[in-house]
């Protein structure tokens, strides 16, 4: 058991070094210095507390859409549609900011739950093409996610568009009262939205782990016809699901447009829901890994921004680092799960080995 821990671990970390490796020589390769590129990287998110807010500011929507992910990769599906259900969580918590009048904190409230609302309604969407027309949840989820951004867009150049005239660029800017404050302007962070994120992950741990929901969605995830034989209501876990990580998803659209924005603007999601997917194939769909890979994503992205202005290199040199990475590490599972499936066979293999033990009373009758 301890051996087997060891290697688990070794699988994770070990792509990790190897891409960082990789990664080193191809920055030697254009005449760079590894060193300063990941001291420039270093820097760029941790300088200061302004800086690391930037981290954080894409961690919190980051860790939201991973956490929802675990839920659906859990029941078997690949929520491809996270994207749009971002946009549309941020669609209907900018509709709450820009039309009610209320106080506050109860119009944060309302915008945040209006927020889910959209985000479950438009996962929904995807649960009953699937369950209901046979079509499958990748397809359907890249058509809603077509359908959001541009939904967004037509919002944004005409109802929504500002005072001075159609543009596609933003809306007007939401009033104060409706936006999300930030901790201090040293670190402009929006407390209410971490905390959110720490109940979010207890949450679906727990859910996953200790309640007869989560214990259908691995049923369902792992053999949807036993489960149906079963008596699991797989239909309605795999919808469940689905509308669960469209709730969070929505969450994460809702802090874009109302705290890091402060506005509603094209393709506001900025591909989180998609880097979301990638965490959760990073992590083997470990809920408990979700916040440090997230945080590492999170780093890299924030601190590649210093390398045109420090080393005048691109920072799509970030985007080489992540790709390195997933790669490596999706062959690393493959490789673990054969280890795995190599060590579950060899208890089999040792007892053919031993005589077949019969009762005593067979053994008597035997003779």
């Amino acid at each position: 058991m301890k051996s087997r821990t060891v290697l688990q671990i070794s699988f994770f970390i070990l792509p990790i070094i190897v891409s960082l490796a990789i990664t080193a020589v191809l920055i030697v390769a254009v005449g760079s210095d590894p060193r300063e590129v990941f001291e420039a990287v270093w820097q760029g998110a941790f300088r200061n507390s302004n800086a690391f807010a930037g981290v954080v500011n894409f961690w919190i929507p980051l860790v939201l859409c991973s956490m929802g992910l675990i839920i659906t990769f859990t029941a078997g599906l690949w929520n491809i549609g996270v994207e749009g259900q971002m946009v549309m969580g941020a669609i209907f918590a900018s509709w709450a900011a820009r039309t009610l009048v209320l106080p506050p904190p109860v119009l944060v409230g309302v915008e945040i739950g209006l927020a889910m609302l959209g985000g479950a309604l438009w996962a929904g969407l995807v649960g009953l093409l699937k369950t209901r027309l046979g079509v499958h949840e990748i397809f359907g989820g890249v058509a809603l996610n077509s359908l959001a951004n541009v939904a967004a867009i037509y919002l944004i150049a005409g109802p929504w568009q500002p005072p001075e005239g159609g543009s596609a660029q933003a809306t007007a800017p939401f009033p104060a009262d409706s936006l999300l404050p930030p901790v201090s302007a040293e670190f402009p962070v929006n407390l209410l939205a971490v905390v959110i994120v720490f109940i979010a992950i207890a949450a679906v741990i727990i859910a996953l782990r200790g309640t007869r929901w989560g214990l259908e969605l691995r049923a369902t995830g792992k053999n949807p016809r036993s489960a149906l034989l079963l008596g699991v209501p797989t239909t309605r876990s795999a919808v469940s699901a689905l509308m669960v990580c469209g709730m969070l998803a929505g969450i994460g659209g809702a802090y874009r447009v109302l705290f890091t924005y402060s506005s509603l603007r094209p393709f506001v999601s900025g591909g989180i829901g998609f880097l979301g997917l990638l965490v959760v194939l990073l992590v083997a769909v470990k809920a408990l890994w979700v916040p440090f890979v997230s945080l590492l994503f999170a780093v890299i992205l924030a601190g590649s921004t210093r390398l045109r202005v420090a080393l005048q290199l691109d920072q799509s040199l970030a985007g080489v680092v992540q790709g390195m990475l997933v790669l490596l590490v999706l062959l690393a599972n493959g490789l673990r799960q054969r280890f795995m499936e190599r060590d579950s066979r060899r208890p089999e293999a040792e007892t053919r080995d031993y005589p077949l033990i019969t009762r005593p009373d067979t053994e008597a009758e035997n003779v």
